[in-house]
């Protein structure tokens, strides 16, 4: 159970919870995750590592109420997620998910519209969300003249136009370039400090979250569960220039010694 002296301090609650993917056909019963315990603080930036299949995406789809867990629970500001996304989360996944017959501002404003809000405020929002996201000069445009990290800057723009109080980002720039990446991270960085919203990152790179996090949580090969979370200890004006600082190569080796065993499991248990 989780108390509620618990849920009050954690912005995210998971408590015990497990997901187990009932059997299909030929296929037995896969446990893909937990049990996890843990909270997510409010308006940090928190990534998750793991080796492949160890149910990342499973933990940020129960977290998001996209999939009901097996056993325990989730506490979104001290509610229960039962079913559906907790107003106040946003997801962001890897696959492009700009609509291409639609404006990148009809993208940017599709969820507002969605929500029903008011015409004028959809249209301040998404103004300020392009221009933030660098993308201002790009309103009338179609995804399909924009390149792939354009594209997730839209994406992202239509999360930061529904105001998330979390945001959740599953790989959202594992299709993209070391340097676009990079550039990527700073823009997500500023985004952060701009909303002051909790972020959590699903990402395979670990130069990655040690640029971007406050907290990395390290998995364990499938079912998933935290065997570490380091605390990084960077300030919040943190960017690329971080990457120079000699902790950063301390906490990419301390994370790769953690990772490579469970690495190694993964890759003899297929």
């Amino acid at each position: 159970m989780v108390d509620s002296s618990m849920t009050q301090q954690g912005h995210v609650v998971l408590d015990g919870v497990t997901r187990v993917y009932p059997a299909r056909a030929a296929q037995a019963a896969t446990a893909a995750l937990g049990p996890v315990s843990f909270d997510l603080r409010p308006g940090e930036f928190f990534s998750v590592v793991g080796p492949s299949g160890c149910g990342k995406s499973t933990l940020l789809d129960v977290i998001a109420g996209l999939s009901a867990p097996t056993e325990g629970s989730i506490h979104f500001e001290g509610q229960l997620v039962s079913g559906s996304v907790p107003d106040g989360v946003a997801v962001v996944f890897q696959e492009d998910a700009c609509f291409p017959w639609m404006t990148v501002f009809d993208n940017a404003a599709f969820g507002a519209k969605q929500a029903g809000l008011p015409q004028k405020e959809i249209r301040d929002r998404v103004q300020y969300a392009l221009s933030f996201m660098g993308l201002a000069g790009f309103a009338h445009a179609y995804p399909s003249q924009l390149s792939g990290g354009m594209r997730q800057r839209v994406c992202i723009a239509r999360a930061m136009v529904m105001r998330p109080r979390l945001m959740l980002l599953d790989e959202p720039f594992g299709a993209l370039d070391q340097q676009t990446r990079l550039l990527m991270g700073e823009e997500m960085l500023k985004l952060w400090r701009e909303t002051n919203c909790t972020v959590m990152l699903i990402t395979h790179s670990i130069d990655e979250a040690v640029l971007l996090s406050d907290r990395i949580g390290v998995m364990s090969t499938r079912p998933g569960r935290f065997i570490e979370i380091v605390e990084t200890g960077w300030g919040r004006g943190r960017d690329s220039e971080t990457a120079m600082d000699p902790r950063f190569g301390a906490l990419q080796s301390r994370i790769w010694g953690v990772l490579r065993e469970e690495s190694i499991k993964a890759l003899g248990a297929a």
